[in-house]
Parts: C-alpha cells; sequence; structure tokens
C-alpha cells in the first residue's frame, strides 16, 4: 500500500491540531506565542496555557476552561470560542473520513452529520443570515488548508464524470479499474467525491492494494443499490460492507459539496473535502490536479468541469497547461461535442500538445502519461 499523503504533508510550523501537537510545542518550544490553534480541546490542558506565554497566539474554536481563557486573552491572544449547535466545526484542522460524515448511519441517513450539515445550509441560507454565510467561509477555508497540508508532493491526477452512471454497469466497472489503475502508479486520485463515475473512481484507488479479483467482487455487492435514489441509507450501507470486507484500501480524495446536497458523498475516498460553496470547490479540485485530469462521459457538470480546466491552461495562469484527457470519442463529438471546441481554443497554443481525445477508459492512463512526457 502506498503512504498516504498525509505522511508527507508539513503543516505551517506555527499550526498546532492536535492535543499531540500541542503537548510536544510546549514541550520542546516552552512558548505559544504567535501560534495559531486549531480545533483542539484544551479543557485539559490548563496547567500548560497558564504557564506558558501566549502572546500573538489565536485559538481557533478550542474549548478551555474560563480562568484559561482569561489568561490567554490578558496576554493578548485571540480567542474564537467553539460554536453552539452547529452540526459541524467551523475551524476544524483536519478533512472529513467517510466514517465522520456517515456515523449513525443505522439510524437512517438523515440522521447523520452529512445529512445535518446540508439541512442546516439549506436553512440559514433561506434567511439569509450573515452570521451563518460567516460560519461557511470560515468552514471552506479551513478544509482548504487542510487539503493543501495532505496534497502537498502528492501527485495529484483528477477523474471528472457524471453522478448518473449506475453500480453494476460496464462503465462504473471501467471507472473503477481506471481509479485502481491510476493509484497503483503512485498517484493520488481526486475526484467531485460524489456517487456514479466520481464514487467508481474512488473504489478502484481503494481497491488497489488488493488482487484484481476483489474489485469485481466488490462492483458485484454494490450493484445490489445501483443508486443513491431511492435510498441514500442502502446506498451507502452497501459501500460500507465492502469497505468491512476488505477494511485495508489505499488512499484517495474526494472534494463534493453541501451546495448540491441531493448528492451524498462517496465513502470510498479516505479524505473527503467536503465545501459549502460550489465554486471554491469546483475550481480548487481542478487547481490541485497538477499531474492532469481525466473526463469520463458526464452532462453539464462534466462539461463545465472540462473548461473550467481549459482556461488556465490556455491562458497559463497556474504555469505550465497540465494534461487533459477526455474519454468516449461519441460522447464529446457527437452527444455533447465539447472535443472539437476545445482543439479549437487549443490550437497554436502551448495546451495543443497537452490534450487528448481516447475512445475506450482503458486508454486514459497511458494517454494521461503520454501527455505528461
Amino acid at each position: 500500500m502506498q503512504t498516504s499523503p498525509a505522511h508527507a504533508a508539513h503543516h505551517d510550523e506555527r499550526e498546532i491540531e492536535t492535543v499531540e501537537d500541542f503537548d510536544a510545542t510546549v514541550s520542546a518550544r516552552g512558548t505559544l506565542a504567535g501560534h495559531r490553534v486549531q480545533a483542539v480541546d484544551l479543557t485539559d490542558r490548563t496547567r500548560e496555557l497558564l504557564s506558558t506565554d501566549t502572546s500573538g497566539a489565536v485559538f481557533l474554536g478550542c474549548p478551555m476552561r474560563e480562568e484559561a481563557a482569561a489568561k490567554v486573552r490578558a496576554d493578548g491572544a485571540l480567542v474564537f470560542p467553539p460554536v453552539p449547535n452547529l452540526p459541524f466545526d467551523p475551524y476544524r484542522g483536519h478533512l472529513y473520513t467517510p466514517d465522520e460524515l456517515f456515523a449513525s448511519l443505522d439510524k437512517g441517513y438523515e440522521q447523520t452529520p452529512d445529512a445535518r450539515a446540508y439541512a442546516w445550509f439549506q436553512r440559514t441560507k433561506a434567511d439569509g443570515d450573515i452570521y451563518a454565510s460567516m460560519l461557511r467561509a470560515v468552514h471552506d477555508d479551513s478544509v482548504s488548508d487542510a487539503l493543501d497540508e495532505l496534497l502537498r508532493g502528492a501527485r495529484v491526477v483528477g477523474v471528472m464524470g457524471g453522478h448518473a452512471m449506475a453500480r453494476g454497469t460496464q462503465a462504473y466497472a471501467g471507472a473503477a479499474r481506471l481509479g485502481r489503475e491510476l493509484s497503483r502508479a503512485g498517484f493520488t486520485v481526486a475526484t467531485g467525491g460524489g456517487p456514479g463515475a466520481m464514487e467508481a473512481a474512488n473504489l478502484g484507488a481503494y481497491a488497489a492494494p488488493y488482487e484484481d479479483t476483489m474489485l469485481d467482487e466488490a462492483c458485484e455487492l454494490l450493484a445490489g443499490s445501483p443508486s443513491f435514489s431511492p435510498s441514500i441509507t442502502d446506498w451507502a450501507q452497501r459501500a460500507f460492507e465492502v469497505r468491512t470486507r476488505w477494511p485495508k484500501g489505499n488512499h484517495s480524495v474526494g472534494i463534493p459539496t453541501w451546495f448540491y446536497g441531493h448528492e451524498p458523498p462517496n465513502p470510498f475516498a479516505s479524505h473527503i473535502a467536503k465545501y459549502f460553496a460550489n465554486a471554491t470547490r469546483e475550481d480548487g479540485l481542478l487547481a490541485r490536479s497538477g499531474a492532469g485530469v481525466i473526463f469520463l462521459p458526464g452532462a453539464a457538470g462534466t462539461v463545465q468541469e472540462i473548461f473550467d480546466s481549459a482556461t488556465p491552461n490556455y491562458y497559463e495562469s497556474r504555469g505550465e497547461p497540465t494534461p487533459m484527457v477526455l474519454v468516449d470519442r461519441a460522447h464529446w463529438t457527437e452527444r455533447l461535442p465539447a472535443w472539437p471546441l476545445l482543439r479549437a481554443l487549443a490550437r497554436e497554443r502551448s495546451m495543443e500538445s497537452r490534450i487528448a481525445l481516447v475512445d475506450r477508459i482503458e486508454e486514459a492512463p497511458e494517454a494521461l502519461k503520454r501527455l505528461a512526457g
């Protein structure tokens, strides 16, 4: 199994995101001056807070006893207290996990933190509460920070495709094999984090350490609940059955959004960067796919992603163009003819040598390799 990109990530030396980091910093440096402590429960660290310099520090959503809070404020530190009665932590220091988002799934998807966060989003968006808007922005920025830390140094390939691709189909199995091959080649697979083609690619990455037959068996098991409609609960429980049967899957990243709340995140991405703002999520996913992007057949959302990726390649606003591989010639030249426009945009520009159209999904990894070379 590959080393997770999380193992290679290096935090800003001033950032403290776990109790272990807090203890190590106090022990090694004897000061918290100028540090940023993010979503760490410090209720049992009163003695350390009372005896350590915290001038210029910032505490983001860190529970602490009142005497400790009074002392660090007197030092000149800023204290942003935890926000009560929220179904999410706006100051979180790490990405979500499937187990976290789907906690209480046995009581029905509606009881999970994922569903409750969406319900809160819908409610506060409707009443236009500026405080809620601020909390969403803080949350999304925290997620972006955690995502950057996770992916630092990783070779990330984005796999884009529609949510309508059903489990049990040849297309789904092909997308899963693609994710597996990319993961085995040392890439970190990143998707939009939802169902369909996105789930298939994350599943394939998850299956990378196992024998090839494992993926066939997993696809067969998942086919019993081919779609998240009509029951997200049944759909998700099938995925967790696969994870329980084969518990040591490889890592990958899913980047979904509560903006599309009717689409649940898929449980095969080991790290889930879930956003409230879809525009932040879309741009962030493509910007971080530095090793290239593969576009499977999709509809309006995937078409948008093609040209969201093409624009910085056209202007070279992020440096050299990144490879773009479109899969399924008939889909992208006849049903939704994005390829002719993409090719016209690329003509006589440096991105021209970084785009490709292939007939079959099995050709995508080799095309990606050729474009990167």
